[in-house]
């Protein structure tokens, strides 16, 4: 019996922080003066987690599939994008064991939306919630995320072979 094929994946995006947007992250639009600036929905989350899965699966990067010149793209849900990714991902014969993402932001405090985010991103990546961990992190008021100037989100992922 030969052993499983196993491929760990990284993701990073950011995001400045602006008025007139809304603040959406794993697709849960959540109540914030400002929102995050970007071409389609500019949310960290779903593009962190996009990246970790896309290189886990040796398919390129987010950029590559959705380019942020192709007006296609302006304004997409990011959603939309992590259902392109997870039909990627089943057609290259890849499946999620496991997907961890970390949100570091210092406002808004995520806690209270943070079981809806998560349902949402697990429900767009056809994966268990048990699968899928998401992580609020503030940075105490240090660097950009600290002084609320945008959000980060930093992705890892397991992912299985057939």
């Amino acid at each position: 019996m030969s052993a499983p094929r196993l491929r760990v994946g990284q993701g990073f995006d950011v995001h400045p922080l602006v008025e007139g947007r809304p603040l959406i992250l794993a697709g849960v639009r959540v109540p914030f003066e400002l929102g995050l600036d970007g071409h389609s929905d500019a949310d960290v989350v779903a593009h962190a987690a996009c990246e970790a899965l896309l290189s886990a699966a040796g398919q390129g990067d987010l950029g590559q599939h959705f380019p942020p010149g192709d007006q296609r793209f302006a304004g997409a849900s990011s959603l939309e994008l992590c259902r392109v990714v997870a039909k990627l991902l089943v057609e290259a014969g890849w499946s999620v064991v496991n997907l961890s993402v970390t949100v570091v932001c210092d406002q808004p405090r995520l806690g209270p939306v943070l079981p809806v985010m998560r349902e949402s991103l697990a429900g767009a990546l056809e994966v268990d919630t048990e699968q899928l961990q998401l992580t609020p992190k503030s940075s105490e008021g240090l660097g950009f995320t600290g002084r609320g100037e945008g959000i980060a989100a930093i992705a890892v992922c397991l992912l299985s072979g057939t």
